[in-house]
Parts: structure tokens; sequence; C-alpha cells
């Protein structure tokens, strides 16, 4: 109850906010306005998004959809795309435990937080139309970037591959065919340095270049206790690098290639709780500390190449084509336990490769727009890692890789009836084939062959098979939309997601023999009803919908010890349903002035939950005894930027943020001692530009009250694993001053 009470505060601050700050007026007549200069008044007028692959007015999109500009990012001093947690109604979105680049990510309940090598993200991520298809290497930072818009709900149709819970679409900036340069620098904060520059050179009359580096260091949040490393810190290097040819009118040829290089120290997890009064494994004084003893290498490198052929044949119809190539590699560690001996440590490697090819074609006239499409992919996916229980001397490799090829056609078309009704109707039919083969073995010692012990022989071989099946799947949709005036659309609409099946990279047939036939699809049944609309001659966008999901065949991963090692086992353990509601509000009333706001609520629960149990070897209904994992019942935030301009001097602008969530579970078993508690995030940032635009600095204050609050976790209790409880923590109170140059 004092939860919900939180949220309905700050729902109220919000709304107090934009009625004290907006006249009286009745609705607007519709004028189209693109939003105007965001260094110099931020995001007025209306946005334009491509939910839908193609250009669309908010407004009129039938899905609920959250468009943030590069720009606006910048201004509040956010790195990376997690940052859109805290913007976002009813979404998780958070660098995975263990991990500085690995991304976890969910939508009204819907997502994955495994980031081994063959579980794909039920959250899709895509840059420019390209599917990233491993959660490795995506915590992209904030550089170069036109806006992230971020899609709630299945969005099978028109982005196929495991958006069952929704996508995020990162959309770079377009070089155009003017000279453009900038420079920006910052210090913060636990010696944060940071350093991006970006750069278009027209060559001719249509075609130019252009490029984006990035470097950010910053030393750890803590350190390492036992090793003196820092723990916590930062270290990426990140590029990007683009040709666009635009000959004629009609033809238009984008080439892109990019690479991140991540060598920030691993994080290893701070203990929770002590184990048998050893002085070693008691919980010590800093969250970001740790004793860790495995060591302190970690290496993430991604990369890609992508071309994008637009063609406009005629003035209704335009081809396109999207090719892309992507590889990651990473090599890491994570301490278990956080202490110098090896009573539970992970070294493991994860590699990627993936090859994408698009073809799509948009129609549009004055009644009917439309987008029909192929699409194939071709992907593996790899790993290995050890499981050290140094208490038993003993080691257990998992290896092994998973091959994807997937097929998909898709079209979506959009009538509109009246000037008042339209309907969408869409549908995506998708084959995805997968080849899965696994290993598992014991061996005596503290290492496998593959991570530093060449003589190791196993003394019992756990998993040994290859397999392979294919899942096709029909995802439809249909959404009606009437707008009463012309600027208030409102909308209902039908889907269904799905996501492919496929095999548990660290099964155990020992403990479960039928690990070898793999899991199933999951699917979900979405139902969604909202209401879009510009008010008060358009200084006030409304947003609000209201969902509800039935989700069937859940893929979750159980983890759990039997006798000396960890064993794993993915379920389709049976069926849930989810509703809930979200409100965005956005008030413009003038250059000076600009408050947003959102409130989002979702209630997840398991109406059947079939999985083994582990003390009676029987499979049971756990539907009453567990809970759906990272998804807080209640997310609220709250923004506003005020501006001046100084005669000559140039502009200030000063924006406070709160955002808060509710209580939420990391695993679907209910655990006091690692569950997160609710919390809120305090921001500020304070922006000057000069009177040309060309010259700006920046201070910006994050968590401003420093809240501790988890983001991840490890639960493996007992004497043999050394009690390893252990909890990652987001930043701590950070403070960095930004200046930034343009030429």
């Amino acid at each position: 109850m004092i939860q919900r009470t939180k949220a309905l505060r700050l729902l109220a601050a919000a709304t107090a906010l934009t009625t004290v700050a907006l006249p009286q007026a009745g609705f607007a007549q519709v004028a189209d306005t693109p939003a105007a200069d965001a260094s110099d008044a931020g995001d007025m007028g209306e946005i334009v998004v491509t939910a839908r692959r193609r250009e669309e007015s908010l407004i009129d999109v039938p899905i609920s959809v959250s468009a943030i500009s590069g720009d606006a990012l910048s201004r509040t001093g956010a790195i990376d795309i997690t940052t859109l947690q805290d913007k976002t109604p009813n979404m998780t979105l958070q660098v995975a435990r263990g991990s500085n680049s690995t991304l976890i990510a969910f939508i009204r309940g819907i997502g994955q937080q495994d980031p081994v090598w063959g579980f794909e993200p039920g959250v899709g991520l895509y840059v420019d139309d390209v599917y990233i298809a491993r959660p490795q290497g995506a915590v992209l930072d904030i550089f170069d970037i036109d806006r992230v818009e971020v899609l709630r709900g299945p969005q099978g149709t028109l982005y196929g591959r495991n958006t069952i819970g929704g996508a995020i679409k990162y959309v770079t900036r377009r070089l155009g065919h003017d000279f453009e340069a900038k420079v920006r620098a910052s210090y913060g904060s636990y010696n944060q340095r940071e350093v991006v520059a970006s750069v278009t050179v027209p060559l001719t009359d249509t075609f130019s270049i252009g490029g984006a580096v990035a470097y950010y260091k910053r030393d750890g949040f803590g350190r390492n206790l036992f090793t003196g490393a820092e723990h916590y810190n930062k270290d990426v290097l990140a590029g990007r690098v683009s040709a666009e040819w635009t000959p004629t009118d009609q033809l238009s040829v984008r080439l892109a290639a990019d690479e991140t290089r991540d060598n920030s120290n691993p994080r290893h997890g701070y203990r929770l709780l002590p184990n048998g009064g050893l002085p070693d494994f008691n919980p010590i004084g800093d969250v970001y500390d740790t004793r860790a003893g495995v060591g302190d290498d970690n290496k993430v490198v991604t990369k890609g190449v992508s071309g994008t052929i637009e063609y406009a044949a005629s003035d209704l119809l335009t081809l396109k084509s999207i090719t892309a190539y992507r590889k990651g590699h990473t090599d890491t560690v994570i301490d278990f336990d956080g202490t110098p001996g090896p009573v539970l440590d992970i070294p493991s490697f994860y590699k990627d490769h993936q090859f994408t090819q698009e073809f799509q074609a948009l129609l549009q006239s004055d009644r009917v727009q439309g987008v029909f499409g192929l699409y194939y992919l071709n992907g593996s996916a790899s790993g290995a890692f050890d499981t050290v229980i140094g208490n038993a001397n003993l080691t257990t490799l998992t290896s092994g890789d998973v091959d994807t090829k997937s097929y998909a056609a898709f079209a979506d078309v959009s009538v509109k009836l009246s000037d008042q009704f339209s309907v969408s109707v869409g549908g995506r039919y998708t084959s995805d084939k997968r080849e899965g083969t696994v290993f598992r073995a014991d061996y005596l010692g503290l290492r496998s062959p593959l991570f530093g012990r060449p003589t190791a022989v196993p003394f019992r071989i756990r998993t040994d098979y290859t397999n392979s099946r294919t899942d096709k799947k029909f995802t439809p949709r249909l959404s009606l939309s009437y707008k009463p005036v012309e600027d208030v659309n409102l909308y209902a609409s039908w889907s269904r997601g799905y996501k492919s099946g496929g095999f548990d990279p660290r099964g155990d047939a020992i403990f479960t023999p039928g690990t070898v036939n793999g899991y199933k699809p999951e699917t979900v049944t979405a139902y969604e009803a909202g209401m879009k609309g510009a008010f008060l001659d358009r200084t006030l966008f409304v947003n609000v919908a209201g969902f509800y999901s039935d989700y069937k065949d859940q893929q979750v991963t159980t983890q759990f010890l039997s006798g000396a090692t960890v064993v794993s086992s993915v379920d389709n353990v049976g069926k849930s349903r989810i509703y809930g509601w979200e409100l965005e509000l956005r008030a413009v009333p003038d250059r000076d002035f600009q408050v947003q706001a959102s409130v989002g609520y979702t209630n997840a629960k398991f109406k059947e939950f079939l999985t083994l149990d582990p003390l009676t070897l029987k499979v049971r209904d756990f539907a009453d005894e567990r809970v759906f994992q990272n998804t807080p019942k209640y997310t609220a935030n709250v923004s506003a930027t005020l501006g001046h301009d100084f005669d000559g001097l140039g502009r200030v602008t000063i924006t406070p943020a709160l955002s808060f969530r509710s209580g939420y579970s990391l695993f679907e078993v209910p655990n006091p001692v690692l569950d997160q508690k609710a919390y809120e995030l305090v921001d500020l940032s304070i922006v000057w530009t000069s009177p040309d635009k060309r010259f700006s600095i920046s201070g910006h204050g994050r968590n401003l009250f420093d809240r501790k609050y988890r983001v991840g976790g490890y639960n493996f209790p007992g004497a043999l694993t050394g009690n390893s409880v252990i909890g990652f923590y987001g930043p701590p109170r950070t403070f960095t001053v930004t200046g930034e140059v343009r030429f």
C-alpha cells in the first residue's frame, strides 16, 4: 500500500505541475510541426517515429511507444541506454549481473535475464533496423544517435524474432550533405574521463562520409580488497563510421560499420550472508567492494557492418534492402562466493556471429499505408564455462553451441476507412531451425582443459548430445483507430507474440534426461486499448494505455545445487496473465518551461508453474509460490526543464528529475535477502548554451541521495558453495561536468 501511495503521489505531482503551468483551452486543430532544435527549445511539438517501419506522427501509431531524442538524453547526462529505465513506464533495463556491457531487458513483465549462449532476449534490440541477437555488448552508449524508441507489447509482426515483450530501436544520426563536427569532453566522480567526437564530411553534393568515436574511462565505484584492482570501473572504446550516397532523389545508399571494445574489470558481486563465522565470508562495508580471488580479466569485443539501400520506384512504392553482419567475443570471470578462495568460481567465454538480410516494400497513398517484407537470419552462439567448487575439489565444464537459421515473411497494412476510422492488419510467418550441441562433464581439481589445466580428464560425462528442432509460427495483429477530433486517436489492438524454442546450454542429462529434446517456444496473446492526443493548443500531449496478456509456455531457467555440482533446467512452466496500464504526459507550454511524466502499473501472476521439485524429484505446480522477476508493480518518473535566455550571454536550462520503482524480485522464487525494496532516484542537470549554439557547458548529478539498489544477484546457499548469496548494484551518486564544441 505504501508503494502504491508513493506512485500515486508522483502522478499527482506531475499532474499538478501541468495543471498549474497550462492555460485552459479546447482541442487544437491539426498542425504537424517538427520538433524544435533540442539545443534551443527542447523537445517541443510533434514527435515522428518509425515504430511501424515508416515515418509517422507518434499520435497516429496504435502502439505504446516512448521516443526520446539523443539530445534529450545528452542534456540529462545519460551515458548508456539503461537510462531509459528511469524514463519509460513498465520497463526494466539494466547491466546484467557480473558484467559491464551485457544487457537485461524486461517490458511489461516479459524478458530474459540469462545471457548464456543459446538464450535470446524477450525484448528485441535494433540498431538502425538491424536485429542484435545477443545481449553481450548490448549496453549501447549514448553517442552519435538521433533517438531511441521503446515499443511496448509484442512486436512480432514487423520486428519478428523474439520481440515477445517489446522492442528497443536505437536510431543513429544520418549524415546529410553539410559539414558538421563536434567534440564533447566530460570529467566527473571516480575520476570519470570521457571524450566523444563526431564529424560529417561531404565529398560531393551527393556523397558524404562521417564517423564518431567515444572513449569512456572511470575508476571503480569500489575495489577488490584481495587483488587491489578497481571494481565497477569502466574502460570502453567505441567507434562508428558511415557513408551516404544519394545519386538521385529516388535512390539512397548507406554503409555503416561499428566496433566496441570493453576492457572494464569483471563484476564479482557483494556477499549478503556470512558463512559459519569465517572472516573472509562476512559481508564487507561497501556494496561495491569485493574480496574475489578468481581474477580481474575481462574483455568484450563486438563489431558489425551494415548496408541499407532505398529506392523510390514511384510515388506509391519504395523498395528497401537491409544487409548486416555482426560478431562478438567475451572473455570473463565471475566469483560467485566473493572470497579469495575458489569456493564457487566461474571462468567463461562466449562468442557469436550473425548474418541478416531483410527486403521491404513500402506502400504509401492517401488512404493506404503498408510494409511487406522477407527476412533471413543465419547465426551461431557458442561458449564454455567452468563451475569450480573448491570445497569438493570439483570442476564441472559446460560447453557447446547453438546454430540458428530463421526465415520470415511479413506484412502490415493500414487502411483509412474515413477521416475518423482506420484499421491496421498485419501478420508474420516465422520458421526457426535451431541445432544445439551441449557437453557437460565433471573433473577432479580446480579447472578443466579449456580453462588452464590441459591434463584434466573427465571422470563423469553429464551431458553430451547434438539435436535440432524447427519451430514455426504465424503471429497476426489487428488494430482499430478512431479520431473523434483531429488531434486525438483512440485505438484498440490484438496481437500475438512468439519466442522460439531452443536447447538449454547448461542442461544436465543426468538430472533431467529430457533436456536433450530442448524446450518449446513461448507465446503471448496481447490486448491493448489506449488514447493518444494533443490538447490545449498542442501544448499538452497525453498517452494512456491499458493492456492484458495471456502468456503460455513461458521459458524459465532454474538453477540449484545437486550433490557437488550446480545443475540447470529450462522449463515451459505453463501459463500466466499480465495486465496493467501506462500514462505518459508531456507539457510544452513554452520554450522556457516543459514537464514530462509517466506512471506504469503491471500486475503479473502465474496461473500454472510446472517444474521439477528438487526435493521430491517430481514435477508439481509452484504457481502460488512463484512471482515474475524484474517486474515492479509501479514505475513512475517526472522531470521538468526550466530555461531562461540571458541577453547576449546564452541560455541556461535546469532539469530536475525523479524516478520511482516499487519492490521487485530478482528471480521467480521470492527471496527476502536478494529482493529489492522500493526506491527512488533523484537527478539534476544544468546546461548553458552559447548564443550561437556552438558551445555548451553542463553539470549533471545522478542518484543525488546515493540510493543503493540491487539490479541482479545469484542465490547458491549452503556450506558446500560457501553460502554464496550475492548482489550486484546500480551506480552510486555521481557528478559530471561536460563541455561541447560544435564546428
